[in-house]
């Protein structure tokens, strides 16, 4: 994956890939462009995905204990 995609935030990745959709979707590009566009459409959505692993993984519960105290532990997700 490009360095330039990297640092994209999750939101600007996923405009950019919404933007890439609507072209590939109303068809107006040339099939060499069409493959640019789905390559870059790839690297776009495999990093919207890590972005959206690493924020699970940081999620936290708020937990209340037995005795009314009250801690966070990491998220269940099923």
């Amino acid at each position: 994956m490009s360095q330039e995609i990297e640092k994209l935030s999750f939101e600007d990745a996923l405009k950019e890939l919404e933007t890439i959709v609507k072209r590939l979707e109303e068809g107006k590009v040339s099939l060499e462009d069409a493959i640019t566009c789905y390559e870059r459409g790839a690297q776009l959505k495999s990093h919207c995905e890590k972005k959206l692993r690493d924020a699970k993984m940081r999620v936290e519960q708020i937990v209340v204990g037995q005795d009314g105290q009250i801690s966070t532990k990491p998220a269940e997700f099923n």
